[in-house]
């Protein structure tokens, strides 16, 4: 990523959108291009940060919990850039066991909490760094927003909590919502609609059509339609139980409910690609018994986890370890010496993560 000399606030007019990243040398608060990327994985829950390439400062690891970077030499902050009459909405997130739910979520198990992310939102606008009580069925509870913990006031167990913006996710101050775009509208001409497929990258690693799963779905020839008219549109479609928005313009997809985040493309029949200036997610791989190098996927050995899930938990902390399992073993893998470890046998493999 490199940096842009603008006034704050410049490119957000130009590209459309309401937020803009920068970082400091030290000197002076530099705009972050394609910040869009920092931002699709900030308003994850689960993230707690992500390592960004930068052309002077090389490497640089974002802490979105701290706002700071990783060395400390670099500050870090988010602008937004509003309407008085337009707000962002907001989600409050504890963290349950290995998920982060959100406050008043029919997905929650622990009972009907008598808060939600908007009621939060408002006792933390009056003061930041307040006590605030409620409570869950019988259970009484505080939430400190000052350190952003949530503690059982029976038992004194605590919780964690994350407060972050829902993606592109716009309301007005009376709490009805809004239509927003990432990038504005334009009339420039596309190829025509035949020959054209839509595709996304599964838990494979692996690049999948759209297709219709049911009614509310989208297939590749409904987007395409859409995407001649418009191409710079959002579509809203729904698979089962969740709903998800489909970004043409920066081509990627977000799941409503949970967060995930999956590149998109679009592939002419003569070969050719068009995707996020992103580019596909990381390839996680480990080196086999006979030297090469194999990705990592639920349908290898039935491993319990793909190279999406590993990539997923490494930008939430790349220096920690997760464990997964295979149909007769256990395993370790360490961020930080790049190793996967047999829990049984103490094996130990190189790991590697290939950008694309």
């Amino acid at each position: 990523m490199n940096y842009s000399q603008l006034n704050p606030g410049q490119s957000a007019s130009v590209n459309g959108k309401h937020y803009e990243w920068h970082l400091s040398d030290g000197s002076q608060w530099l705009h972050i291009d394609n910040d869009h990327v920092i931002e699709t994985h900030y308003c994850q829950p689960g993230a707690k940060g992500m390592t960004i390439n930068t052309a002077t400062l090389g490497q640089v690891y974002i802490d979105f919990d701290q706002m700071t970077s990783q060395n400390g030499a670099n500050g870090v902050k988010r602008l937004t850039f509003l309407p008085q009459d337009q707000i962002e909405d907001i989600g409050w997130y504890f963290r349950d066991e290995n998920l982060w739910c959100e406050y008043g979520s029919q997905s929650t198990n622990t009972g009907v909490s008598s808060v939600s992310s908007r009621d939060l939102e408002q006792q933390y606008a009056l003061n930041s760094q307040r006590r605030f009580s409620f409570t869950v069925g019988p259970t009484a509870y505080y939430l400190d927003f000052s350190v952003m913990v949530q503690t059982n006031c029976v038992t004194g167990v605590y919780r964690n909590v994350r407060r972050r913006p829902k993606f592109a996710s716009i309301v007005s101050s009376a709490g009805g919502p809004v239509s927003v775009s990432a990038l504005p509208t334009n009339t420039s001409s596309h190829l025509p609609a035949d020959g054209h497929i839509w595709e996304y990258m599964g838990d494979e690693g692996e690049w999948k059509e759209y297709q219709i799963y049911e009614n509310g779905s989208l297939d590749s020839a409904a987007i395409e339609r859409h995407y001649q008219q418009n191409p710079l549109i959002k579509l809203h479609f729904r698979i089962r139980k969740f709903s998800y928005t489909l970004d043409l313009s920066e081509m990627y997809q977000v799941n409503d409910n949970i967060g995930t985040v999956r590149t998109v493309r679009r592939t002419s029949v003569n070969g050719s690609h068009q995707s996020s200036s992103a580019g596909t997610l990381p390839r996680w791989q480990f080196q086999d018994v006979d030297g090469a190098w194999k990705d990592y996927g639920r349908g290898r050995s039935t491993c319990s986890l793909s190279s999406m899930d590993i990539e997923n938990q490494y930008q939430q902390n790349p220096t920690g370890t997760i464990k997964f399992s295979t149909r007769h073993f256990s395993y370790e893998l360490n961020f930080s010496a790049m190793t996967q470890r047999n829990l049984s046998t103490n094996t130990t493999r190189s790991v590697q993560r290939l950008s694309q």
